[in-house]
């Protein structure tokens, strides 16, 4: 991964599975075998998204097979009663669907993932359209990226960015995802600012400092009678 993908395009698989409104219970679940996935998109004319059809929607059916659920888990329960007696996709799905655009940074599609607790998203476009799907470890792949492409761009996109003058004083080093700044920093002040910005680096775990303040920065120690 030679450059930080900054938007949900640069990750998302662009080859979806997807059934229609009309798509029949053992058809979802044969789409989803074939497929080896666990959710599927529901379509409407033209490719809209209008849905999401996933395995927790089906187990009902399985789940209340042998027993009618007793009344108060009836009024408990009342989406996954309905689904246990629903034929088709556009009974069983999920509307509306959480999706995300194409143009979103992985950021914002980490905090949709985890504000509906779901593990993909449809990739649509500004109609609705479905033009692809991400997941949640899409996301992770950033994790990826080598620790040599990590310093690389930290060292050009950071250091090189705050400080007008080149500052060979500072060393970057990475380790499994794990920076290091080290040497010497003229205004120590700043390492709040540098940590902000190495951890905005998509694939950075963690960074840590080992700097100190030239000795014409520090402050001079207090006199005696003053």
């Amino acid at each position: 991964m030679p450059n930080t993908p900054h938007i949900v395009r640069d990750v998302m698989t662009r080859t979806v599975a997807a059934v229609d409104r009309e798509a029949r219970f053992k058809e979802i679940v044969e789409t989803m075998e074939r497929w080896k996935v666990s959710a599927l998109p529901v379509l409407a004319g033209w490719g809209r998204v209008v849905g999401v059809v996933s395995e927790a929607d089906l187990l009902p059916k399985e789940e209340f097979r042998e027993s009618d659920p007793e009344r108060l888990e009836q009024l408990r329960r009342v989406d996954d009663v309905r689904r246990a007696e629903a034929v088709t996709a556009g009974e069983l799905m999920t509307s509306p669907a959480h999706t995300v655009r194409a143009d979103a940074t992985l950021s914002q599609a980490a905090r949709i993932m985890a504000r509906e607790s779901v593990k993909r998203l449809p990739v649509v476009d500004g109609q609705g359209v479905l033009r692809g799907i991400v997941s949640r470890a899409d996301l992770l792949k950033v994790f990826l990226r080598t620790d040599d492409d990590l310093a690389e761009e930290i060292r050009r996109d950071v250091i090189g960015a705050l400080f007008t003058a080149p500052a060979k004083d500072v060393q970057v080093t990475v380790t499994e995802g794990v920076v290091t700044l080290s040497g010497r920093l003229r205004d120590t002040s700043l390492i709040p600012v540098l940590a902000r910005l190495v951890r905005a680096v998509e694939g950075v775990v963690d960074v840590t400092f080992d700097v100190t303040a030239p000795p014409s920065a520090r402050p001079e120690p207090p006199v005696a009678g003053r």
